[in-house]
Parts: structure tokens; sequence; C-alpha cells
């Protein structure tokens, strides 16, 4: 017997993955439009340390969950999921969210500088961050003056200055780690483009979305879609459940 706490047993699982500069409640406006629709949701902290580490880290979350499973990523939190899902076989559908769609060989640094009109890389800030082994590594912030404009551009003013406050730096060092899997080749994905992007200029997003033969939608947004634009963003990953599940959403 399931309840209302106890979903049944194949009941889809979305994981929801944030990128650098962002958090897990990035996502608030989005999880309750997948909740309406019956699905178990997860919004994985994204340890933001290093590409094959933040891989290993939501692998290990993949490895607990029993049947079908969709991930949705934000920015450099696609990188991170096609790394980990790779060869996993309840992962039936990844979505791409204003997002890298890396191929073997490939860093996400790479692909930001790939076109231009990104402005992100003039707005961070570097700190040195120490490391377990006694080196140093270099975590990146955004300047908070520029969060607004450059992250955030149609999020109100207010909202935009407490994600700036409570952004999460990403190393320098997981951003330029090569990708050496990539589950986008056997996995079906979905695609959200954002056009009015400054972080990951539209022409970027649209050159890795064909060429992983994604099936994609356009919005006028920001990078941070997921709070500006939830609803675009839940229909999207709810189509990749329907489509790739069989779930009627």
């Amino acid at each position: 017997m399931t309840t209302n706490h106890e979903p049944a047993a194949e009941t889809v699982t979305v994981l929801l993955v944030h990128g650098a500069f962002a958090e897990s409640a990035s996502w608030n406006g989005v999880v309750p439009e997948l909740h309406l629709h019956g699905h178990r949701v997860l919004g994985v902290a994204n340890p933001l340390r290093g590409l094959q580490e933040d891989a290993a880290h939501l692998r290990s979350i993949l490895d607990t969950i029993t049947g079908p499973v969709v991930i949705a990523g934000h920015s450099y939190g696609g990188s991170v999921m096609s790394e980990a899902a790779d060869g996993v076989a309840n992962v039936s559908a990844l979505v791409f969210v204003a997002s890298f769609q890396l191929e073997p060989g490939e860093s996400t640094a790479e692909l930001a500088a790939k076109f231009p009109g990104a402005e992100l890389g003039a707005a961070l800030e570097p700190r040195p961050v120490p490391l377990p082994d006694g080196g140093t590594d270099t975590d990146l912030y955004i300047r908070q003056d520029r969060y607004h404009p450059v992250f955030a551009a149609d999020v109100d003013p207010e909202t935009a200055a407490v994600m700036a406050a409570t952004q999460r730096p990403v190393t320098s060092s997981a951003l330029e780690a090569p990708a050496t899997r990539a589950a986008l080749r056997t996995v079906p994905s979905w695609a959200l483009l954002t056009r009015q992007d400054l972080a990951i200029p539209l022409e970027s997003q649209r050159y890795m979305s064909e060429r992983a033969g994604s099936t994609t939608v356009e919005v006028e947004a920001s990078h941070a879609v997921t709070v500006s634009q939830p609803g675009p963003v839940a229909d999207l990953i709810n189509e990749a459940v329907a489509a790739s599940v069989g779930v009627t959403v």
C-alpha cells in the first residue's frame, strides 16, 4: 500500500542539478509544478569542486534510486549530469536547461568561450581556496554588483540580490576539467535555450543542442531561467518524462 508520502515504485524520480553561482533553491519555482504531476523530486546539492568529484557525488545518488529517473541540469549542472549518468540503465532522459552539453575531451570553460557574447568571465571574482592535500585552487564568484545584469537580468532586483549573496562558488579546476563520458550520446535529451543569456550565449547553446540531437525549445530569458521562468522549465521536464517514460502528464 502506498500513501501520499510514499510514491509508487514506478513513480518517476526527477533529479534537479544546479550549476555554478546558484544553489538548489534556484529550482524552487519548478518543484511545485513537477509535484503537481506526481513526480518524486530531489534537488541535488552539486558540490562544485571538480567535474569528476561532482559527477561521482551525483552518481552515488543515482545508485540509490530504483525506477525511472529523469535528470535536469542547469548550466554547469549539465556537464555534471552527462558525466554521471553515462551507463546508468534507469536514466530515461536528460534535460539541459541553459546548459552545457559536453563531448568527451571538452571542458565547460572551453565551450563557454567557443562563441562571442558571453559576459560572465569579466564579472568573476577569484578567491584562493585550500585543498585537503595542502595545495590550493581558485574559487570563482560573480561580483555581486554584476550578478543581476549578467546572470539574472529578468529576475526582480530584490530576488537577484539575495541570489548574489547566497551564490555558491565553483572552482576554476571544475570548469577546466575535460569530460570523460557523455550520457547525452545514448540517452534521449531535451534542451531549453535562453535567448537573452549572457553567461552561455544562444549561439553556443544552439551549437551544443544541435550537435547532441536534443529536442529543443527557446525562451526569452536570462541565464537564471529556472527562477525567472519556472513554468517553461517544468513543462519541458514533463515533456521529457512523458516521451521517455510514457507517463501521462
